[in-house]
C-alpha cells in the first residue's frame, strides 16, 4: 500500500483509508459486531493505515467497534475520530462548545481503547463558537498528550486560515468525488499554500457512483434524501 505525508505535518497515512461510519448505518450491530471487527482487521491486514469513525456515529458504538478492531494493532495504524456534534431527539445537532470537546475526547479515548487520538476533528463548524478559542482548546489538548494532530471538516476558506494561524492543522476533511468537486475552486489551493493535508470522504458518492443503487430502492440508510444534501460550509 502506497503511503502519503498529510500536508507537511509529518503524519504518514496509507494512500486509502477506511471510513468506518457505514458499519453501523443500517445494521444490526449486535448480530454483525464480529463481522464488522473482521473487516476492519482485513483491512490492516491488506495494509491500510487510517481509520476514520466519529462520536456522533451510533452514537459511540462506531468508535467501541473500531476500537476493540484495532486494539492488536494501535501501534500500526492512525486512528482519526471526531467532536462537535451530538444527538438531540434523533437529529445531529452541531455543538463545538468547549467544555463539550473537553467531555467528548475523554470519552473517545475510552472507547477508541487508546492513551491518544492520532487525529482530531471538529466535526462541523459551530458558528456561535470562535473557532480561534476551538484551536486553543486542540493546542492545550496536544500538550496534555491526549491528540497527536488536529483538523477540521466541512470548514470555509477563512475557518481554516483562522484555525490554522492558532494551532497548524493536519488535515482539512470535505466531500469530494465525480459528482461533488467544489473543493477545486479554492480549498485545494489554500491547502498547498498552508501545507494541510485533504482527506476525501464519499469518493463514490455515498455509493451511487457505484451503480449498486436503482431508482425503486425503497429501504436503506443510502434512501434518506437528507444525506446527500451539502452540508453547510462555514466560511
Amino acid at each position: 500500500m502506497e503511503k502519503r505525508e498529510l500536508g507537511r505535518s509529518g503524519l504518514t497515512v496509507s494512500k486509502l483509508g477506511m471510513g468506518c461510519m457505514g458499519l453501523v448505518a443500517g445494521h444490526d450491530v449486535p448480530e454483525q459486531r464480529k463481522e464488522m471487527i473482521s473487516l476492519i482487521r482485513t483491512a490492516v491486514e491488506a495494509g491500510i493505515t487510517l481509520f476514520d469513525t466519529a462520536e456522533v456515529y451510533g452514537p459511540y458504538i462506531n468508535e467501541e467497534i473500531v476500537g476493540e478492531a484495532l486494539a492488536p494493532y494501535r501501534d500500526q495504524v492512525v486512528i482519526a475520530t471526531k467532536c462537535g456534534i451530538h444527538m438531540e431527539d434523533g437529529k445531529q445537532v452541531v455543538d463545538g462548545n468547549i467544555p463539550g470537546i473537553r467531555k467528548s475526547i475523554e470519552g473517545s479515548l475510552k472507547r477508541l481503547r487508546t492513551d491518544v487520538i492520532d487525529l482530531y476533528y471538529l466535526h462541523r463548524v459551530d458558528p456561535n463558537v470562535p473557532i480561534e478559542e476551538v484551536a486553543l482548546t486542540m493546542q492545550a489538548l496536544m500538550g496534555e498528550g491526549k491528540i497527536r494532530h488536529w483538523g477540521l471538516s466541512e470548514a470555509g476558506i477563512m475557518t481554516i486560515r483562522r484555525a490554522h494561524a492558532v494551532c497548524p492543522l493536519t488535515a482539512v476533511e470535505s466531500e469530494y468525488s465525480m459528482w461533488w468537486r467544489q473543493p477545486e475552486e479554492e480549498l485545494f489551493s489554500l491547502l498547498e499554500e498552508l501545507g494541510i493535508g485533504f482527506v476525501p470522504f464519499s469518493p463514490l458518492g455515498k455509493g451511487f457512483l457505484t451503480g449498486s443503487f436503482r431508482k425503486d430502492n425503497k429501504k436503506g440508510f443510502y434512501n434518506k434524501p437528507e444525506l446527500f444534501t451539502p452540508p453547510k460550509v462555514v466560511r
